[in-house]
């Protein structure tokens, strides 16, 4: 499988049997999707809110954050970009 290191290497696709060929055969190198998540992340506004959360629950998740050496909100934030795409790409 060959990764993606520059965003100008992905092509624009004639449909989405032609997207899904490509994507079968290619990834996206870890510090593209990185430095992407970083750029928008700076660049776009964020709004505060809260989510009642049942401590255990809260517990577990900072664990396994930091577990991964991430800070535990970016990693929720992260799950729920990742399921609102499976969401949108499966409608």
């Amino acid at each position: 499988m060959k990764a993606i290191i520059n965003w100008e290497e992905v092509p624009e696709f004639a449909g989405d049997e032609a997207e899904l060929a490509f994507w079968r055969e290619h990834r996206l190198d870890v510090r593209l999707m990185e430095s992407s998540v970083a750029a928008s992340a700076e660049s776009s506004e964020s709004i505060t809110i809260t989510l009642r959360m049942d401590p255990r629950m809260l517990a577990r998740i900072k664990r396994l954050a930091r577990s991964r050496f991430l800070n535990y909100q970016s990693m929720i934030k992260q799950w729920l970009s990742e399921r609102m795409e499976n969401e949108l790409r499966n409608r």
